[in-house]
């Protein structure tokens, strides 16, 4: 059926002329002219980017609907610690507590039951909530069902530490922080200075970590008998102290000194411990009777502010029972 119309056994019929283009091909072969400025493109950047800011104007600043952030916390916002175990040391420490927040269909271990009855022989509210309500709390952080909510921490006066040194009738030993921005750093300090012997501690107003949940977290209660001053200004509260007759010490791994070969550690002294990363600050090194180091080996850079405070209370301590 060679040349046949599918098989219909008729001969195929001739195709009809089409209608031509109507000389679109050859108008498209001309070109599209010249490219327009930039301002006319609607696809340009410099447009898109005035009319974002047209649009921002319009709407008060935001270009799109955004979640509202998480307002910061004040310095008079109630703290909250998480956890079985920290929950109940700071019970059991007595720390100041105003409620206590317990998971619905919590598992009640021995930490829950025991935390549930320090509460109640203290007279601290007990709310049964959900986990959700706990983990914006604690704010995502672990707290196995359990969070305990503390009053704002109400700091002294760095003046307030001399004051207690003379009342117990030893020379003043202070720790002030430069720098130190990690709560759990100022738990583990206050920690160290409770269990040596220290007065108090001395934080600045900015740029430094305050006594939050975190910090009585990894204090272990101690903060509840540990006295904490803020300073306004950190480098005037040091100049003070030694104008009162304090030596004032400074932690630093470019320090000249082995912190073990200080003549000065039997005497009212003010240890300053630097941040891990920057160390001490120049103003704060300028306003040090002398600074010291911690001979390490050369394959640790440096020291955790919580270790290095740990260590430089310890060998005082050593020295004062001499």
């Amino acid at each position: 059926m060679a040349g046949g119309g599918r098989g219909s056994g008729r001969p195929a019929k001739k195709k009809s002329p089409t209608k031509g283009t109507g000389g679109n091909v050859r108008r498209g072969l001309e070109g599209r002219g010249a490219t327009p400025p930039a301002h006319m493109r609607h696809w340009h950047k410099d447009k898109m980017r005035a009319q974002r800011i047209e649009r921002e104007e319009r709407t008060g600043g935001s270009s799109s609907p955004r979640p509202a952030a998480r307002p910061k916390r004040g310095d008079d916002a109630p703290e909250y610690i998480g956890g079985r175990n920290p929950v109940l040391e700071a019970l059991r420490a007595a720390v100041p507590a105003s409620v206590l927040y317990v998971a619905q269909r919590i598992d009640n271990d021995d930490r829950v039951k025991e935390s549930l009855r320090i509460a109640a022989d203290r007279g601290i509210a007990m709310l049964e909530v959900t986990r959700d309500k706990l983990d914006r709390l604690t704010e995502g952080g672990i707290h196995q069902g359990v969070a305990l909510q503390i009053p704002p921490y109400e700091y002294a006066h760095p003046d307030d530490l001399v004051g207690i040194a003379q009342d117990a009738g030893e020379a003043p030993l202070i720790v002030a922080l430069d720098g130190v921005t990690d709560p759990r750093n100022l738990g583990a300090i206050a920690r160290s200075a409770t269990a040596f012997g220290a007065h108090g501690l001395v934080v600045p107003s900015r740029r430094s970590a305050g006594v939050t949940g975190g910090a009585w977290k990894t204090s272990a209660g101690t903060l509840a008998t540990m006295t904490v001053a803020r300073a306004a200004n950190l480098t005037a509260t040091l100049r003070e102290y030694r104008e009162a007759g304090l030596f004032v010490i400074g932690l630093d791994g470019e320090g000249t000194v082995e912190l073990a070969e200080a003549n000065l550690l039997d005497g009212p002294l003010v240890i300053v411990v630097g941040s891990e990363g920057k160390g001490l600050s120049r103003l704060v090194r300028e306003s040090c009777d002398l600074v010291v180091r911690i001979p390490m080996h050369a394959a640790a850079e440096s020291l955790n502010a919580g270790v290095a405070a740990g260590i430089a209370l310890y060998e005082t301590a050593r020295h004062r029972r001499r």
